[in-house]
């Protein structure tokens, strides 16, 4: 339940939004512009990403109803514990090992990201837009983290209902 007086039951950030629509349009358009950048075939990596990142953030809200949906788009739960060990021997494609250690600097230590962090990711084969798209995704996901722990609606939700659903299945090229 949230800590704001006016609504103690408020369980997400959608109805967060709902109630305070000016303060979260932009959010929500960049996210859904950036989410929508990913091919079908890159859901998952897009999913793969938001958890990550929402994990380094110690968001368990965000965490849980993310690695939901990218378990629903193919991505392995092994991944998630692996990630979390250690990026380079985690089961991922080899290409998206750069952008994961990308957010995970950019999400903790920001001020140390440097030319050699992005020239791993361009040699890798990643190009502008995507390397953006990553800059764009980690930037919206940890202020969504922010907004739902601050607010005090991140908690454990295990036994809730999903609350993001995803209309078909894909297997993504994520794993070896």
């Amino acid at each position: 339940m949230s800590y704001l007086p006016s609504s103690p039951d408020m369980a997400t950030l959608a109805e967060l939004l709902a109630q305070y629509p000016r303060s979260g349009i932009l959010l929500w358009k960049l996210l859904e512009n950036v989410k929508a950048s990913f091919s079908p075939q890159d859901r998952g990596m897009g999913e793969l990403l938001i958890t990550y990142i929402s994990g380094l953030n110690q968001s368990a809200f965000c965490y849980q109803t993310h690695q939901r949906s990218a378990m629903e788009l193919g991505v392995e739960a092994v991944v998630f514990g692996q990630l979390k060990a250690d990026i380079d021997s985690a089961n991922v494609e080899t290409k998206l090992k750069p952008i994961l250690h990308f957010v995970k600097k950019l999400t903790l230590t920001p001020q140390r990201i440097s030319q050699t962090d992005v020239k791993a990711i361009f040699e890798a084969g990643w190009d502008e837009r995507r390397f953006l798209d990553a800059i764009f995704l980690c930037a919206v996901v940890n202020c969504m983290n922010q907004l739902a722990i601050g607010i005090g609606i991140d908690k454990e939700i295990s036994d809730s209902p999903k609350l993001l659903s995803v209309t078909s299945p894909v297997r993504v090229g994520l794993l070896h």
